[in-house]
């Protein structure tokens, strides 16, 4: 079977079916929110270290003991830091000014994850997403499509065992370039968040839809002669 075809294919089934499942999502309570993302984050963080193991042996990068304390920092103290954060309704009122701010979602959204942070990266963006009452496709990149996909189906099967409809967070297999854009363009889509190389995010800004794009992170650091600079090599190390 044609790659491209099945890839394509894959990326409107993914982005149909994730409609759906936000039509009835887009109206759910602040509570059931809160339980669906609480029980994502959890799902996750507990496969941490397995999801590391299968990053690591895939793509061969990284460390999996920094990529576990990743992981963890993208499901639960990710969620820990948005949890309280209002998310359905009147979320804020400036009575002087007479603005009342009403949360809505903007529907399906499109993710594309890197190969250097796939499980980490899945995490965050999914529970981000759902936390806002959208939906969510996962475009992984090929060299990372099954750890990828394997963290996108233990957070689809802890969200629907607290109540989420099916195919809300929902990850392709078959990654080919004309399946990525497939997705990006597809009608569905409202969103696009991009992370990856400068080309990858590039692609995205260019589908002429709203799009969040994060290129590669490896900035330059200066530090000052009056640092400590035992201290600061630690750290800047650590931070990789």
């Amino acid at each position: 079977m044609d790659k491209d075809l099945l890839s394509i294919q894959e990326a409107r089934n993914l982005s149909e079916a994730a409609y759906k499942a936000q039509l009835i999502w887009g109206h759910a309570a602040q509570e059931d929110v809160d339980r669906v993302c609480s029980a994502m984050a959890e799902a996750a963080y507990l496969a941490s270290e397995r999801l590391a193991i299968l990053a690591h042996e895939e793509t061969g990068y990284g460390i999996p003991a920094h990529k576990k304390l990743k992981n963890e920092l993208g499901s639960k103290i990710v969620w820990e830091s948005i949890k309280d954060i209002p998310t359905v309704g009147v979320i804020r009122q400036d009575v002087q000014r007479k603005i009342i701010d009403i949360a809505w979602p903007m529907g399906v959204i499109a993710a594309l994850t890197p190969s250097t942070n796939p499980t980490s990266t899945a995490m965050y963006k999914a529970i981000s997403a759902v936390k806002a009452r959208n939906a969510i496709v996962f475009a992984p990149h090929p060299s990372a499509v099954r750890c990828t996909f394997e963290t996108c189906r233990l957070m689809q099967q802890a969200a629907e065992k607290a109540g989420a409809p099916h195919g809300l967070v929902g990850c392709m297999q078959h990654i080919s370039l004309q399946g990525t854009q497939e997705l990006m363009r597809h009608k569905y889509i409202r969103l696009i968040l991009a992370t990856g190389g400068s080309a990858m995010v590039k692609a995205a800004h260019s589908v002429g839809k709203p799009a969040y794009g994060v290129g590669p992170g490896n900035v330059p650091v200066y530090v000052d002669r009056s640092a400590d600079l035992q201290k600061a090599a630690r750290y800047i190390v650590a931070s990789k």
